[in-house]
């Protein structure tokens, strides 16, 4: 999830008899959707010894404070890890995991039933998922081919707060309500929902 750090685990199992030491490079890199490299975040190697048909797990921790300020709006981090076999005239293995951060940070709860020209609240809650506080919050909600933008309060760190919204429905049917949040650390985290608009 974003805003919280990243816990990977790496599994190497020797399948033979005979003993060995792999030796792994292990990378991490924002990327694009595209994936195409923005930063990387981490590197590190280590050695690993296993014998006759042994498994080991190598454990991997990417800290926010690691992601946070290189992390693009795709939400994207790539990790590889090249894994070589020693002494055994460069046997080498890669592999790569793509980690998509997912946003929970908006919640729109609407009544049980919405009906044609009459008015309707709306709860719609956004939070600051980081461990820092936020400032410069904007709230931009779309309806109808309308856009409202809100200017909100900063958050503290972890804090979650929320605010009323009201319409009133002009026809009967689907209607979608998207809402985009924004702030000085982060941007474009959306939540949408399909309202159905009841006849009268």
């Amino acid at each position: 999830v974003f805003g919280k750090d990243i816990n990977l685990i790496l599994i190497l199992n020797n399948l033979s008899f005979d003993h060995k030491t792999v030796k792994v490079d292990i990378s991490a890199s924002t990327i694009l959707y595209t994936r195409r490299a923005v930063s990387e975040i981490l590197q590190a190697t280590t050695s690993v010894d296993l014998g006759s048909k042994q498994g080991k797990h190598i454990r991997l921790r990417i800290p926010y404070t690691y992601y946070g300020k290189y992390l693009t709006t795709d939400k994207r981090i790539q990790v590889t890890a090249l894994c070589e076999v020693m002494n055994m005239h460069g046997i080498k293995l890669l592999v790569e995991k793509t980690i998509i951060l997912e946003d929970t940070n908006i919640i729109i709860k609407i009544p049980r039933r919405v009906v044609v020209n009459k008015a309707v609240t709306l709860e719609i809650s956004y939070a600051n998922p980081l461990p820092e506080p936020v400032n410069s919050c904007v709230l931009l909600v779309t309806l109808m081919n309308q856009q409202v933008k809100i200017h909100l309060a900063g958050l503290a760190p972890r804090e979650r707060s929320r605010i009323y919204f009201e319409f009133t429905p002009r026809r009967t049917g689907p209607l979608q309500l998207q809402v985009d949040f924004s702030c000085d650390k982060f941007s474009h985290v959306k939540g949408f929902v399909t309202i159905a608009v009841a006849p009268a």
